[in-house]
Formats: structure tokens, C-alpha cells, sequence
């Protein structure tokens, strides 16, 4: 990448300025990050090597957890670095670079987890149909589609990030680069970027969270005709489900749907960066008793 303007290092000003407090994070974060990357990475050798885990819903969870490992990844270790830093910075390069990366595996990630939930709403509602349905063409489409539309999505933002101009002020006030903070340093009117941002990042966080809440919708309304038992197990699943889309979505919608202006609950971007990429493969992988077994079956044999 060539460097756009006289600007070749930005300083990240972080979660916060309060030394006890960024010594307390590196704890927090450090445990974290190795969570996420153990439980995910755990979950994509077991989906992968198990022989019983062959169903779409588990090829769906392989490339959650791939894109959950790789999201965290993006973010949290520089996080991690810059909590025991004197001087947070991140040179031009690398900024654009970590852009590039959040946005392939954030909306990654959400388009994996829309046809999971799709995945979800063929076996509960039309479980007669699922395995016609739910075949394999269909399934390696979807995954194809959920590859294709995340680097169009992170290659339009890389290619309006390397167009801003940066003559002035470096300091970007978050933990990682992205392109709502940026805009506030750029040496140029950003009105018609920033509209841009609102029509794709925002619209992308949007819709997405609409799609997601209405699968569940469909789903819990469809619980009328199971057993009390059935009811009572779907609905633990979808509400936990629930919790997980409200917290990646809403701090994504409050960020990439509104003007250039940068708040302190911005930073509430560590939910969707750091908090689900963990929660996701305990929600959806880890309470299922199938791979526990196949986790146990696997890797007792291995070792």
C-alpha cells in the first residue's frame, strides 16, 4: 500500500488513559482472546476430523467459528499489545490493513450466521424437508455467497479508506482503526463517504439484524405445535441465540448508522470485536450434547 498523505502513523488512544485500569484489561483481554482462539479453534478441528458432525448445521458452525477466530484476531492482540504500551501506535499500512480485515471478518461472520439461522428455520419448521432442502449444492452456494459478499464489502471500504487524505491530527480516538474514526481526521469534506458508510456497513448491520430476528420469529411462533419439552429446549436455544445477535448488532448499528461523530460508547465495538467471538461458540456449539460427544470421542483418541 502506498501512503496517502504526509500522515504515515496513526496513535490509537485505546479503551482508556488509566494505567491500573490498562493493566487490569491486558488480564481481561489476554484471557479472553485465548478463550475465543482455544474454544473456536477446538471447534474447527472437531467439525472437521469427526465423522459424526457431518450435518449442514455443523458445516454452517465450522466457518463461524473460523470467522469468529479470525474476527478476534483482528482487534484483540494489538488491544492486548497497546493496554501495556507507553505509546499506542499503528503505522499507516497497518491501519488500512486491520480495516480490511474487520470488515471481511465481521460481515464474515454475519453472513454465516443468517444462513445458520436459515439452517435452523428448515429444521424446525419444515423438518420433513430439511435434507431436501438443505442439500449439499445449497449449502456450498450459501458459504460461497457468505466468502463473495464480505470482500466486496471490506474491498469498497479499503478502497475509500486509501482515498482520505490525512495533512493534520493522528490521533484516533478507539482501540483499532476503522473508518468512522478516520473520517474525523481526513483532510477533506467526508459527507458523501460517510452517506456511502451509512448505505453499506449500515445497511449490511441493519438488515442483517432484521433477517435475524424475523428467522427467530418464524421459529418461536412455529413452537405451537411441539411438545412441552420441545418448546421448552427450542426457546432456552433461540433466546440465548437472541442475546448473542442483540449484542453484536446493536453497537454495529449504533456505529455505522449515524453522522461523523465519535462518542465514548463507541468503544462498545469491544462487544461485537472481542465479547461474541466467544460467546458464540458457547451459545451455539459447546451446549450441544452431540459435539461434546464427538469433542470427547476425538480427542480421546488423539491423546
Amino acid at each position: 500500500m502506498e501512503l496517502n498523505s504526509s500522515v504515515n502513523e496513526f496513535i490509537l488512544f485505546g479503551l482508556t488513559q488509566n494505567v491500573l485500569k490498562e493493566k487490569v484489561m491486558f488480564v481481561v483481554f489476554l484471557f479472553l482472546y485465548l478463550a475465543t482462539l482455544i474454544t473456536n479453534l477446538l471447534i474447527v478441528m472437531t467439525i472437521r476430523y469427526s465423522w459424526t458432525l457431518g450435518s449442514p448445521m455443523y458445516f454452517f458452525l465450522f466457518h463461524l467459528s473460523f470467522a469468529d477466530a479470525c474476527f478476534s484476531t483482528t482487534t484483540a492482540p494489538r488491544l492486548i499489545v497497546d493496554s501495556v504500551s507507553e505509546k499506542k501506535v499503528i503505522s499507516y499500512n497497518e491501519c488500512m490493513t486491520q480495516i480490511f480485515a474487520v470488515h471481511l471478518f465481521g460481515c464474515l461472520e454475519v453472513s454465516v450466521l443468517i444462513f445458520l439461522s436459515f439452517d435452523r428455520y428448515v429444521a424446525i419448521c419444515k423438518p420433513l424437508r430439511y435434507t431436501a432442502i438443505m442439500n449439499q449444492h445449497v449449502c456450498g452456494t450459501m458459504v460461497n455467497l457468505a466468502w463473495v459478499v464480505p470482500c466486496i464489502h471490506s474491498s469498497s471500504q479499503i478502497f475509500l479508506a486509501l482515498k482520505l487524505p490525512f495533512c493534520g491530527p493522528n490521533v484516533i480516538d478507539h482501540y483499532f482503526c476503522d473508518m468512522t474514526p478516520l473520517l474525523k481526521l481526513a483532510c477533506m469534506d467526508t459527507y458523501k463517504i460517510n452517506l456511502f458508510i451509512v448505505f453499506n456497513s449500515g445497511a449490511i448491520c441493519m438488515v442483517s439484524f432484521i433477517v435475524l430476528l424475523t428467522s427467530y420469529i418464524f421459529i418461536l411462533h412455529s413452537l405451537n405445535n411441539k411438545t412441552a419439552e420441545g418448546r421448552k429446549k427450542a426457546l432456552s436455544t433461540c433466546t440465548s441465540h437472541i442475546i448473542v445477535v442483540i449484542l453484536f448488532f446493536v453497537p454495529c448499528i449504533f456505529t455505522y448508522t449515524r453522522p461523523v461523530t465519535t462518542f465514548p460508547v463507541d468503544k462498545m465495538a469491544v462487544f461485537y470485536t472481542i465479547g461474541t467471538p466467544l460467546l458464540n461458540p458457547l451459545i451455539y456449539t459447546l451446549r450441544n450434547a452431540e459435539v461434546k460427544n464427538a469433542m470427547r470421542k476425538l480427542w480421546c483418541h488423539k491423546f
